[in-house]
């Protein structure tokens, strides 16, 4: 973990140098760059973020603002995660996803009690400011990858007794390596994303305060029910957070 920080800073350290140059005066009036941490939890899970992000105002009034960035994250904690394909849970695997019922039947899970997956990926950002303390962001993440420890998950389900008894009740699992963002159960791996009201209470310094939508996502060793081995854990949880923007028209 402490080498992917180290790359992170160096990145955000190389960008800011390369764009505080004098020279690029006119570029900071149509575009700013933020340095962010957050903090989110629900009690039984919890989440870190740090972040980077750039963007570029897209309105003659500069009030709307898009952007991309780079985000590490690092959600830990215990629970249930679910089947994840949406070949299972929907029967759907197009846009349309998102309209589909759940397919109930379709369903496994497996439990574990001390949970850690890290993942760094490129966030995209949608940011309005109503004045300019007052401003209200979405983002999400759109790839990347993720890395943590195997872990040993509890298999209980009773689609295990009924349909490969021999199946153990304890499967070994790790973080699914690709992220990406591909709407909904169509999605892979683990993402996160954020609504969040910014008050800047001094020119370059922001309070973000809003809710975090986490996914987490383990594959198993083995095959279990449906010849599936990717499950997936989506929380919400309330969010605070810091932000930094040095370059702030």
């Amino acid at each position: 973990m402490k080498n992917i920080i180290f790359i992170l800073s160096v990145i955000i350290l190389s960008t800011t140098s390369s764009l505080a140059q004098p020279n690029n005066e006119l570029y900071f009036k149509n575009a700013m760059n933020n340095y962010e941490f957050a903090v989110s939890s629900n009690g039984n899970a919890c989440a870190l973020a740090l972040s980077w992000n750039h963007l570029h105002a897209v309105t003659k009034n500069k009030k709307f603002k898009i952007g991309y960035g780079i985000r590490f994250n690092s959600n830990f904690g215990k629970g249930d995660f679910r089947t994840a394909p949406s070949k299972l849970t929907s029967g759907v695997e197009s846009p349309l996803v998102i309209f589909a019922d759940d397919k109930l039947e379709n369903f496994d899970t497996i439990s574990i009690n001390n949970f850690a997956v890290n993942s760094l990926n490129a966030s995209i950002h949608l940011n309005y400011a109503f004045t300019k303390k007052w401003e209200v962001e979405f983002n999400i993440d759109a790839t990347g990858f993720s890395f943590g420890s195997n872990v040993t998950a509890d298999y209980n389900s009773t689609k295990r007794l009924t349909t490969n008894p021999v199946v153990s009740n304890k499967q070994d699992a790790k973080p699914t390596s690709l992220n990406a963002l591909l709407i909904s159960d169509n999605d892979i791996g683990s993402l996160n994303s954020e609504i969040k009201i910014k008050y800047y209470f001094k020119p370059n310094w922001a309070l973000n305060f809003g809710g975090t939508f986490i996914f987490a996502e383990y594959t198993t060793t083995n095959k279990l029910f449906k010849d599936n081995d990717r499950f997936r854990q989506k929380t919400f949880m309330p969010m605070i957070g810091i932000c930094y923007t040095p370059f702030k028209n």
